[in-house]
């Protein structure tokens, strides 16, 4: 079943964090001493005391009965976790949280915590193409940024010395700490010779943890890219997978389409076509007794729809998940794979969703989608090396989520002892710290301050789902008109100064060509009215200068100094005005005069 699935400021603004395993105590010192209670930089005390954000205590871990499956004692790292490695962490007060109490737990922001804020997680579907865009970044930022607070171990803790003498940890980028962490808890138990392992063991899957494991998880992947982006507004989406026929996100836009030359590979226009994948051969790792080292181990494999379709006949339906979200207990019977009307088994993927009937060889709900990836996602301990991992988890979450809101059960509904290890109530989150147990995550996601789109109120869910994706895409538009209309007003007023410049020159030239022909065309004039001109005159010397009361239109020229009078007009030596059309103007009557 293992390979197919069957700055201070900063840190307050954040939420709780994870580990494998935080920086401070990684090393001989924390080994020796087995206490893991980094300073608080806010105040320099371990824990931040000074401050009474919380304190360095035992770890105390139940004592309560495990069920049949896994027989061994003693012989596993991660059996009464965390006491092989650390007895000593720190507890934190209020809303206080992380591994040094320097942050807030789940849903609480600011300095004091004391803020209440809850975050969307939305359908990668309806996001606008700049936000699936941004998040495609935000998870190759991931893969290629060290995570600064946590490191992975490379080696058992006996391999590490008694004394911590040999501690052997190392770095790793924040996308594959969480492949690493999901492997680890997941990894067969090593009995001692090449390939003597116990499989059946896993502390995350196959059980009542299965569900408030993944919320943790992808709460902690959540705030991870918080960190390293500063975009606190960021969620995890989801991808709605109910009816579907193929696989929806599987394109270059966005989870990466398929290679047209090898099937089983990403098409190279996807980023993701040039990630490594690390923690995929666990019976390497069993053959030679070693933990996953994060070394890179090729390329991102994906092949969907070419699966066994014994094995998963059908993608899962509307009515599958609301048959699950149906069933009221969940958990029955031994809490395991063959568990028989259990909603978490169901959901999980090991029973019908039909009938609720476990059904061994088939892989239904959550499993039926890792199958039908048929490459990296198909096997449990690799399978977060494909970021579809997320988008898939994050829905079922959701449907986790419906769950709860339909039955309202009890804390007492979660096992308290006799589940397989790791999965009883208070058991403590593999390989989590600051520790969490499994039952304080079996409640709302509005208490850990998240919530889904499609689980919104229809007026909510409208703004969430249809209205902010067109605000997005409207203020991206705005930008660019903005930007264009800015140019166009540039233009356009440069243009506008250019015709009223070339417009005054055009003016200008005809007025100096009129000038210029005045004097050729004057001749005409008089030699046209020679005799006209000759008696007027004679008559104007005879009645000294004065006008004769004869009315003679005299045709005259258009110049400077007729001011207003526009192109041809006749001059009217009887009254001393210009006639054009009806309109009367005043005119230097004896200019004309002079000149006929």
């Amino acid at each position: 079943m293992k390979n197919l699935f069957g700055s201070v400021v900063l840190f307050h603004l954040m939420g709780v964090c994870l580990s494998q395993f935080p920086r401070p105590c990684a090393n001989s010192e924390g080994l020796r001493t087995k206490e893991c209670c980094p300073v608080w930089e806010g105040d320099g005390s371990a824990c931040g005391a000074l401050s009474g954000r919380g304190f360095c205590t035992e770890v105390l871990v139940s004592d309560e009965p495990n069920g049949p499956q896994y027989p061994h004692t003693g012989i596993d790292d991660r059996e009464r976790w965390p006491l092989a490695f650390f007895n000593r962490t720190c507890r934190c007060a209020g809303n206080y949280g992380g591994f040094n109490c320097g942050e807030c737990r789940f849903g609480y922001w600011g300095g004091n915590c004391a803020q209440y804020r809850e975050s969307v997680r939305r359908n990668i579907m309806t996001m606008s193409t700049a936000e699936q865009q941004k998040f495609i970044s935000y998870l190759n930022l991931a893969k290629n940024t060290i995570n600064p607070d946590y490191v992975i171990s490379t080696a058992t803790r006996a391999e590490m010395g008694e004394n911590g003498e040999n501690p052997m940890f190392s770095d790793i980028n924040t996308y594959d700490l969480f492949v690493w962490i999901h492997y680890y808890v997941s990894r067969d138990t090593f009995l001692g010779g090449p390939g003597n392992v116990w499989r059946d063991i896993d502390f995350a899957h196959e059980s009542a943890a299965f569900l408030p494991w993944h919320r943790v998880f992808l709460l902690h992947w959540e705030n991870e890219i918080r960190k390293i982006t500063g975009d606190f507004n960021f969620t995890i989406p989801y991808w709605d997978w109910r009816n579907a026929q193929s696989c929806e996100v599987c394109t270059d836009a966005l989870m990466g389409g398929r290679n047209s030359l090898n099937p089983n590979l990403i098409s190279p226009a996807s980023v993701f076509s040039s990630w490594k994948v690390i923690c995929s051969k666990p019976e390497e790792y069993n053959n030679r007794e070693v933990l996953c080292n994060a070394t890179g181990e090729g390329p991102l494999l994906r092949n969907p729809g070419n699966h066994d379709r014994n094995r998963v006949p059908r993608l899962p339906t509307t009515a599958d998940v609301d048959f699950a979200v149906g069933l009221p207990e969940y958990e029955t019977g031994n809490m395991d794979r063959f568990a028989n009307m259990s909603f978490r088994n169901v959901l999980e993927g090991f029973a019908s969703p039909e009938t609720g009937q476990a059904v061994p060889g088939q892989s239904t709900m959550h499993n039926s989608l890792h199958v039908f990836m048929n490459g990296s996602m198909s096997s449990v301990q690799g399978s977060a090396n494909d970021p579809i991992f997320l988008l898939h988890h994050a829905f079922i979450d959701s449907i986790f989520e419906r769950w709860l809101r339909t039955h309202r059960p009890l804390r007492s509904s979660y096992p308290r002892a006799n589940a397989p290890i790791g999965h009883n109530d208070e058991y403590y989150m593999i390989p989590l710290l600051p520790l969490y147990r499994n039952g304080d995550y079996f409640l709302s996601n509005k208490v850990l301050g998240y919530e889904y789109a499609y689980l919104l109120d229809p007026g909510q869910r409208f703004v969430q789902e249809f209205v902010t994706p067109y605000l997005q895409q409207a203020k991206e538009i705005w930008q660019w008109l903005l930007g264009a209309g800015i140019l166009g007003a540039l233009i356009a007023s440069t243009f506008a100064v250019l015709l009223v410049f070339a417009r005054r020159r055009w003016k200008r030239s005809q007025r100096r060509k009129r000038a210029s022909s005045f004097g050729e065309r004057q001749p005409l004039l008089q030699s046209s009215s020679e005799e006209g001109s000759s008696s007027r005159e004679s008559q104007l010397d005879k009645e000294g200068g004065t006008m004769a009361e004869t009315k003679t239109p005299v045709l005259c020229e258009e110049t400077e100094r007729l001011g207003t009078c526009e192109n041809k007009i006749y001059a009217d030596v009887s009254v001393g005005c210009c006639h054009e059309g009806g309109m009367h103007q005043a005119l230097f009557v004896s200019f004309c005069i002079s000149h006929h």
